[in-house]
């Protein structure tokens, strides 16, 4: 037999999430996300690992997107609440595998903000070599924290602001590039396949490559983050899909150009050293192409945009722990709770900050492999959720339409990410399914041994309903 039980108000404090973002402050908070100067950041090791084919890597990867973006657009619309791929599994198919979707993809939302922290450790260090990376770091979590603390609308204008500068310096050194080229440095050309295919790249290559780079388009996920935050909530699948569009030719055309004025990626690695490549080769890049005053202003561009998906990273990981703690899935009075004054997630936040704070001892290589293992999970069964929702539960597969839209297209996207999966590295596969078997546990503990499903929630009640704990016999 069924049970239902009703429990306390889910937004504990009283407070809620208010509505008062428009499409472009959504776009915005996910280009942010994706921190377009990380091109630079990751552009050594992905040269390296790929025979000098960056280009190619982002292209495989943005193809593999566009097609889990269209599978957000449409599950988003049939639950158009904050929790990604967490509340979209957990309600399309059963909230025990929800659960460990969400608890799987957590690894990616948790440390992007500590990538970002990495980054900025880098830039600092480089411009401050005497003062230890540690107070960097504890510099950042409090800035950033407290930004986000105080009000969602502030970080949107903040993040906006700092977006803006770091494109228009992207521009700036775009046309820089292009004028060298010009005069027969690097390819002494703008017009080349070299940087998609040329002799020695091979396909294997370009898919590790692909994985290394999938964790720059995480911003379009962590748009679905911000459903209950829309002033219209059908604007999230067109705020999903331009982030990814918008992100890609960012990427795609930054790193073409940079691949043609750079043709061996051992120009990185002075004597052999591997540490170049291995940390942030923005600083290089600008110093390269244009000398000491835009290494700074390059340097300031990746600061700013990394301050940026600093603040929507924070953001967004906080509020799919709000979800999570709404659904007493994590405990409800710490996760669940809104602060009524400020309309955010405090504890979350806060909790957030201080995850961030173990940045001081990693390095970007390893942390940016484990995020690619979170990411992937959740992508790919999104799309399995387009899948179980509309073609299985309400069988819209009578018509070719339908079949193409609800089947074909994210069964497409299903297989480019899963190919994506089985090409990590071996350290964020290790890494991964270690947080995957702990989330296991866990999900054994709090249901009883996998007798009775983790939570049934309607997300449309997320201020005012009431949790729904569903008991179930073994074996139902």
């Amino acid at each position: 037999m069924t049970v239902i039980s009703k429990t306390k108000p889910l937004a504990q404090g009283g407070g809620a999430l208010r509505r008062n973002l428009g499409l472009w402050a959504i776009v915005g908070l996910g280009l942010g996300y994706m921190t377009p100067t990380v091109v630079f950041d990751t552009f050594g090791m992905v040269a390296r690992d790929t025979g000098d084919a960056v280009p190619a890597a982002y292209l495989v990867a943005l193809v593999v997107m566009v097609f889990t973006a269209i599978s957000y657009g449409k599950i988003s619309t049939a639950f158009p609440s904050a929790g990604s791929a967490y509340t979209y599994v957990r309600e399309s198919i059963h909230p025990n595998l929800g659960f460990m979707v969400g608890w799987t993809s957590l690894i990616d939302y948790i440390l992007l903000p500590m990538v970002n922290c990495l980054i900025i450790r880098s830039y600092l260090e480089a411009l401050f070599p005497e003062v230890p990376g540690w107070i960097w770091v504890v510099i950042y979590c409090a800035v950033v924290t407290s930004i986000i603390y105080l009000t969602m609308r502030g970080t949107s204008n903040v993040n906006m602001l700092l977006l803006v500068f770091s494109i228009v310096v992207m521009a700036v050194f775009v046309v820089l590039v292009v004028a060298q080229l010009m005069r027969g440095e690097g390819a002494a050309t703008v017009a080349s396949a070299a940087p998609f295919v040329h002799d020695g790249v091979t396909l294997a290559a370009v898919l590790m490559g692909a994985t290394i780079v999938c964790f720059s388009f995480i911003g379009f996920d962590a748009v679905t983050m911000y459903a209950e935050e829309a002033k219209d909530p059908k604007t999230v699948p067109k705020a999903i899909l331009l982030t990814v569009l918008i992100g890609g030719a960012i990427f795609i055309v930054s790193s073409y150009l940079t691949q043609l004025r750079f043709p061996d990626w051992n120009e990185f690695a002075p004597g052999g050293d591997m540490q170049f490549v291995e940390d942030s080769t923005l600083p290089i890049i600008g110093g390269l192409v244009g000398g000491d005053v835009l290494m700074a202003v390059l340097t300031a561009a990746g600061f700013c945009a990394t301050l940026a998906s600093g603040l929507a990273s924070h953001a967004s990981v906080s509020r799919m722990l709000l979800v999570m703690g709404r659904n007493n899935v994590l405990p409800q009075k710490a996760f669940g709770y809104i602060n009524p004054r400020t309309h955010t997630p405090t504890f979350n936040i806060v909790l957030v900050g201080a995850v961030s704070l173990l940045a001081i001892p990693f390095s970007l290589e390893l942390i940016a492999a484990w995020i690619n293992y979170g990411a992937l999970i959740a992508f790919t069964f999104v799309n399995i959720s387009v899948i179980a929702w509309f073609a299985v539960r309400k069988g819209l597969r009578r018509t070719p339409g339908q079949i193409i839209a609800y089947i074909v297209m994210p069964g497409i996207g299903m297989l480019l990410t899963g190919l994506l999966w089985a090409n990590l590295h071996q350290d964020a596969l290790v890494g991964g399914l270690t947080w995957t078997a702990l989330g296991l546990v866990y999900l054994a503990v709090i249901t009883r041994g996998f007798r009775r499903r983790v939570v049934a929630f309607d997300e449309n009640q997320a201020v005012t309903g009431y949790n729904k704990v569903v008991e179930e016999p073994a074996g139902e």
